[in-house]
């Protein structure tokens, strides 16, 4: 969940009955409409740069238009925006993809009033008389918002979670008015059939609006690793939880991103480190489920005394995925195949997830070959020449802080076009991708320099070649 709502003014009511919501929507996409043909018009008569520039100029205005109704409307259609963010690298124009991003972690809350009644209506009024709750938010995003509490019994810190009114009620309302919008904006591409995506959209809403379920998911995490000290996870209190309402204990730690975590030596940041990227390692290849949202904000840092008493804390389970043994297995053949340089396995894997198909020109399967051996850099062998020198430390050491690597991979896949051909990949790959992209981002935050190729290779069964 979204944190950080102190410049954020709140929200005193936000708009809950589809025919709000839709009138609000089809107003800003007939506004968008008109825009769209003076800029078409205008575009006749500008050069090929000149209408380049205002082409970006003019997806970004659109695409932040769209974005601050979405944030106004909270609910399921924000959040739908923040999934075409990561779908919408795959077909929509940068500039919109980055402001379509924001929605993800730029979120106001709402006032106490809107939200109290569906936590008394939830819990019950003897339970709710048990709890002092702050009615100032501690986090706020799209489909709901938290707030400390403590149970008044024996002092138990708290974080209650409810979801915003009319939440699940409007998805699909929302659904259809935003596929619709989205058309009105022509920011996606003529021809693409965007039902498949939006079904995605749709049927993970409502996952996440399914607190029961996120209850049962944080339970199973806690389970998991209850014997692992590297990692924390909050208790779930079922008693003052429903399908609206998630109540958990309290549990402190500070940003990834706190100057307290990145004066820390470098010892105790690649310890911090390593033990992030073997979670994501365990979840994947081991549990096939993996928490897809890599949002800071679901993640805590809790420092001890020593390095070894350094904990993740793990947040927010909303957006956790199970991924299916076959799955797993041809992504297992296409990683290491990337590894050891192996085109054969690569294709394989990937056909077999239906990531590329027999169509594809033989280019563009040599483009997406490159592009995966490029992803696995961080764990080739430390005498790999294909790594900049730059990003070996003296020790061989991979270091990520300094890495370029997410840029250098999507200029791969501009310069051969992939897009064309990968406009709407597998959905697991969207999930799966956008906690790979989190795992780079965290490692990165942390400035850790480690070569972490054994840790890969033990999950690929390739352990006899993991000194090599």
């Amino acid at each position: 969940m979204d944190s950080g709502n102190g410049k954020k003014p709140t929200m005193s009511s936000i708009k809950t009955r589809p025919l709000e919501r839709n009138l609000a929507l089809t107003k800003l996409g007939l506004g968008a409409g008109t825009k769209i043909v003076a800029h078409s018009l205008v575009n006749i008569f500008r050069g090929e740069v000149a209408r380049s520039s205002a082409d970006r100029e003019f997806y970004e205005r659109q695409a932040r238009v769209l974005a601050d109704e979405l944030g106004r409307l909270k609910g399921s259609v924000m959040k739908a925006g923040q999934m075409l963010s990561l779908y919408g690298q795959y077909f929509l124009p940068e500039e919109a993809v980055e402001v379509l991003s924001g929605l993800q972690d730029d979120t106001a809350p709402v006032a106490w009033k809107v939200v109290a009644p569906v936590l008394e209506k939830s819990i019950g009024r003897q339970r709710l008389a048990e709890l002092e709750v702050d009615e100032t938010p501690l986090a706020a995003a799209s489909l709901g918002q938290a707030h400390r509490a403590v149970r008044k019994s024996d002092g138990l810190q708290l974080v209650v979670k409810i979801q915003y009114p009319g939440v699940a009620d409007a998805i699909d309302s929302d659904i259809k008015t935003l596929s619709r919008l989205l058309l009105l904006t022509r920011l996606s591409p003529k021809g693409l059939d965007l039902a498949p995506v939006f079904a995605e959209v749709r049927e993970m809403l409502y996952r996440e609006v399914d607190y029961h379920a996120e209850a049962r998911f944080t339970e199973e995490f806690a389970r998991r690793l209850a014997d692992d000290p590297r990692f924390g996870v909050p208790r779930v209190l079922g008693e003052y939880s429903s399908g609206q309402v998630l109540t958990t204990s309290f549990e402190s730690g500070v940003s990834a991103r706190d100057a307290a975590v990145r004066s820390l030596p470098l010892a105790r940041r690649n310890r911090l480190g390593l033990n992030f990227l073997d979670l994501f390692l365990t979840e994947f290849f081991d549990w096939g489920l993996v928490q897809s949202d890599p949002h800071f904000g679901n993640y805590r840092i809790r420092l001890g005394e020593k390095e070894t008493e350094d904990r993740i804390v793990l947040l927010d389970f909303g957006a956790t995925r199970r991924f299916g043994r076959r799955f797993v297995d041809a992504y297992r053949g296409i990683v290491r195949g990337a590894l050891m340089g192996n085109r054969e396995e690569i294709l394989r894997g990937a056909g077999e997830i239906g990531l590329i198909g027999g169509a594809f020109p033989e280019p563009v399967l040599k483009a997406f070959v490159e592009m995966c051996q490029l992803i696995v850099e961080p764990f080739n062998g430390s005498d790999d020449p294909r790594i900049p020198p730059e990003l070996r430390n003296a020790r061989g050491d991979y270091r990520w802080g300094a890495s370029d690597l997410p840029m250098r991979a999507a200029n791969v896949a501009a310069r051969n076009a992939l897009s064309v051909h990968f406009r709407v990949p597998p959905r697991e790959i969207v999930f799966l991708h956008r906690r790979l992209a989190g795992v780079f981002i965290m490692l990165a935050t942390l400035d850790v320099e480690l070569c972490a190729r054994d840790r890969l290779l033990q999950r690929l069964d390739l352990e006899s070649v993991a000194a090599n």
